[in-house]
This record gives C-alpha cells, sequence and structure tokens, in this order.
C-alpha cells in the first residue's frame, strides 16, 4: 500500500506544530508568550497624581520659594532707596547686616532684640490663653443640650469674620473718648478711676494681646472639638461607673487622648502667631508702640519706613532660621515623646 508523500509532511509539520506548546518552560510557548513591559495605561495612571500636583508646586515655586531667595540674596546687599530701581547694582555687603541686626549694644540691634523679646511673650501668652480657651468650650460643647448648634456657630464667628474687619472694630471700641471698652470698665463697672489709652503706651500690649486671643481661640476649640469626636464614648462611662469625676475624666482620658492634636494645634498655632502681621498693622498702624512691637511689625518698619531694604532682609532670614530651629526641636521633642509613650 503506497503513501502519499506530500500528506505524510503536511502530518508531521501539523504534529509538530501541535506538540510545541508542550515542550520545556524555554521552548516554543515562551518564545510565544514575551514578558510584556509596562502598559502606556498603567504609565499614566502612575504619573497623573504629579500632574495633578503640578499647578500648585509651580504656584508655590512662585508665591513663596522665588521670593525667599531673592529676600535672602538682598540681606547681603546694601540695599537702600537710592538702589531700590536696579537692586541687583547695589553693592555687595557679605554679613555686615546680619552683623548691624544682632549688634545688641547697637541702636539696630537693641531694639531687635526688644522686638523678640516682646513677641516671646506675646506669643506665649496668645498660644496659651487660645488654647485654654478652646480646650474648655470644646470639652463643655461635647454634652448635648437646647441650642448648642447655634452656640458652636456663635463661637466661630471671630474666626470666619476677615482680619481687617474684626480688628478695624475693636480699633474703634478702644478708642479713648467714645470706645466701648472704656465705656464699661469706667463708666458702668468703675474699675478704673479714668479713661484708658488702649491703642498707646503700655496698655497696647494687652490690647494686641485681647484681640490675638479672641481672633484666634475658635481655631483652637474647631481642632479641639473634632479631635474630641474620635474618643470613644465608652471609656468616659467606664470611668464614672469606676467613680471618676470630671476633672479625673479630662487628665485622665482627654488630655492623654488629644495629645497628637495638640502637639499639631499648638505648633499652628505658634507660627501663625509669631508672624501675625495683620493684626498689629491694622489695629496700630504703621508705627506700633514700643510695648506693642511684634517683630513682623519691626522688620516691615526698617525695610519700608527706613528704606534699609539689606538689613530688613537680614533680620527676615534670621527670623525664618529661628523659626526653622524652633520647630525642628518641637518636632524632635514630640515625636521621641510619642516613641516614649508607645513603648
Amino acid at each position: 500500500m503506497s503513501t502519499d508523500p506530500v500528506m505524510t509532511t503536511t502530518a508531521h509539520e501539523q504534529a509538530g506544530t501541535t506538540a510545541a506548546p508542550r515542550g520545556p518552560a524555554g521552548g516554543a510557548a515562551a518564545t510565544r508568550n514575551p514578558r510584556r513591559g509596562p502598559r502606556p495605561g498603567r504609565l499614566r495612571r502612575a504619573g497623573l497624581p504629579y500632574l495633578l500636583l503640578l499647578p500648585a508646586l509651580i504656584l508655590e515655586l512662585l508665591v513663596h520659594l522665588v521670593p525667599m531667595v531673592i529676600g535672602a540674596v538682598m540681606s547681603f546687599k546694601e540695599l537702600t532707596q537710592f538702589y531700590i530701581r536696579d537692586w541687583g547694582s547695589a553693592p555687595w555687603s557679605g554679613l555686615g547686616n546680619y552683623r548691624v541686626s544682632v549688634d545688641f549694644h547697637a541702636p539696630v540691634g537693641e531694639a531687635l532684640l526688644h522686638s523678640f523679646l516682646v513677641t516671646v511673650g506675646f506669643t506665649l501668652l496668645s498660644v496659651g490663653l487660645c488654647w485654654l480657651i478652646g480646650t474648655a468650650a470644646a470639652v463643655f460643647m461635647q454634652d448635648t443640650f437646647r441650642g448648642r448648634g447655634l452656640l458652636r456657630a456663635l463661637f466661630l464667628v471671630p474666626y470666619a469674620l476677615p482680619v481687617y474687619a474684626a480688628v478695624i472694630t475693636w480699633v474703634f471700641m478702644f478708642q479713648h473718648d467714645n470706645g466701648l471698652v472704656n465705656h464699661v470698665l469706667h463708666d458702668q463697672l468703675h474699675l478704673t478711676d479714668k479713661r484708658s489709652f488702649w491703642l498707646i503706651g503700655d496698655n497696647s500690649f494687652y490690647a494686641l494681646l485681647t484681640v490675638s486671643v479672641w481672633k484666634g481661640w475658635p481655631f483652637a476649640f474647631l481642632i479641639v472639638m473634632a479631635g474630641l469626636q474620635n474618643i470613644p464614648r465608652e471609656l468616659y462611662e467606664a470611668a464614672a461607673l469606676d467613680g471618676a469625676g470630671m476633672w479625673q475624666q479630662i487628665r485622665r482620658i482627654t488630655l492623654p487622648s488629644l495629645r497628637p492634636v495638640n502637639q499639631v494645634l499648638v505648633l499652628v498655632l505658634f507660627l501663625w502667631t509669631f508672624n501675625d502681621f495683620n493684626t498689629p498693622y491694622v489695629l496700630f498702624g504703621r508705627a506700633a508702640p514700643e510695648a506693642a512691637d511684634l517683630i513682623s511689625v519691626h522688620i516691615y518698619q526698617a525695610s519700608f519706613v527706613t528704606w534699609n531694604f539689606g538689613t530688613g532682609s537680614a533680620m527676615s532670614v534670621l527670623l525664618l532660621l529661628f523659626l526653622l530651629l524652633v520647630t525642628g526641636v518641637y518636632l524632635a521633642l514630640t515625636s521621641r515623646g510619642r516613641r516614649t509613650g508607645d513603648v
């Protein structure tokens, strides 16, 4: 019986083609299914978050980083009103502006040191009072009672008002002859012998502190109130069954549970208060009293009143370095405290 050679060859080719996938992994099967690289769609999805962040990064670069670098360069120049049209041609002074700023035996350095000490005292008092009043109000508002929602909204009014509108209102209230503060303290309550000057002299410090606390404590109230929502009510119920009073519950449950929130809150309040320029500027104008000479207004006066932009820039750089140092030390101490508490 004869066999067609063409049919035999075709059968062998079909058998070889069918048996090839049953070979070893490095054979035809591996050649037919090569390892694929990353798909273009996956790359686009991975790069989408960075693309969305790009406008914010560019805006941050233009608004903050570029002026910061320019200010640092200006601090090494003798930049006065004579070079304001072409500040790049101002002569190079090196560290001269920094030496003048930190020479506390000279008038410029002595005034800067006084402003720095006033700012430190003002910041500590303002941050402490804002945290204390905000925490007390947040703890009080945890209980359910009639009108709680309306009271919460009223507490947030000072924080929601524009800074200029709120501070200008306080300017009228602190007026010597027809201000509300003197009318209440002197005419109605008779707590003072005569009407006080609140926007000049030593009383200006207390006026500035009052406005700062009134404006800042609602923010502390809002943050602490949000942190209290994460504390389980079962802890308070168990503590009450064990005989713990309100103060013991606050000391043993509330404050330890709010420690992470308070760490961030105190840092934010410190930075905002130490750098606050709008409140004293609107309250006192371009020339703040000596008792309320905050460092932000002092640097403004050194730059735009005396037209010594080089010295003002050096003061700004020193202020930035101080805030970076305080922030770094604070974060190191709080992170170490968290690790110790976790252990």
